[in-house]
């Protein structure tokens, strides 16, 4: 089966989607594993596990220190591959990797494509990844092993540059919010509302999840207007820093769901 294909049904099965990213390995290197299979009980809709990188410029202090910490734990890539194919037949919701394109190319651009389908990643967000270098060195590859390519568009992506990146995507187009960081205290998705509405209006080929500075239910709420999906990670990773990472899940994710 074409692993891309659970992200495409999931997408076409359900009007509003819930989304959470987890750090792998953090709060402890076998919480991964924990984790996704709490949230197959939790009945998430699909999941962004991020691969921790000691460079993270996007991310805010509070995703920053859990990739401190994961790494401190000894969480790889191929660490990473060997959790996912130890669980993943045991959840059926789609996975998207988010990681950063050092560590990847250090791995080796065709072993992580291929490794990624073994595992049954659905899709891969690699943020520094530049369209043209992804055209050039990935997008074969992805389409080799049934990847789908996740691209994120902010409020300073021109309409030209959006509906290129949209043409190149599938599986969903990832709207950040804003041009802030991961966790921004100071931003409210309210501030991003003719934002939202523009990218709402243009005839795109994907569909759209929302994601950075949501963490309450009215915030889903609010994402759910202009997309399909909305995605929460920074509030999720404080949670596990507060409590046991097995019963994080279930109480986080009611607090959030709509339907």
């Amino acid at each position: 089966m074409k692993t891309s294909n659970r992200l495409v049904t999931t997408f076409q099965s359900k009007p509003s989607l819930l989304s959470l990213y987890i750090t792998a390995g953090f709060p402890k290197l076998p919480d991964t594993a924990v984790l996704l299979k709490e949230l197959q009980k939790a009945n998430i809709d699909f999941v962004e596990v991020g691969l921790p990188f000691s460079d993270s410029l996007m991310d805010g202090p509070t995703i920053q220190h859990s990739h401190q910490v994961a790494l401190e734990n000894g969480m790889t890539l191929e660490v990473l591959m060997e959790q996912l194919d130890s669980v993943r037949s045991e959840i059926s919701y789609p996975l998207v990797l988010m990681g950063a394109l050092n560590p990847i190319v250090q791995f080796g651009v065709e072993r992580f494509c291929e490794r990624c389908h073994q595992v049954g990643i659905d899709g891969v967000l690699i943020p520094d990844l530049t369209l043209s270098e992804y055209q050039k060195n990935f997008k074969t590859l992805y389409q080799k092993y049934h990847l789908a390519p996740i691209f994120m568009v902010t409020p300073r992506t021109s309409e030209a540059r959006l509906l290129e990146i949209d043409a190149e995507g599938s599986g969903f187009l990832y709207v950040m919010s804003s041009s802030s960081t991961t966790g921004a205290a100071n931003k409210t998705l309210s501030d991003s509302k003719a934002y939202l509405e523009r990218i709402q209006a243009l005839p795109l080929r994907n569909p759209k999840a929302i994601g950075f500075n949501i963490s309450t239910r009215e915030e889903v709420e609010f994402a759910h207007r202009y997309g399909q999906g909305a995605i929460v990670g920074s509030a999720f990773i404080r949670k596990l820093q507060q409590t046991d990472a097995s019963k994080a899940v279930e109480d986080f994710v009611k607090e959030l769901r709509l339907n």
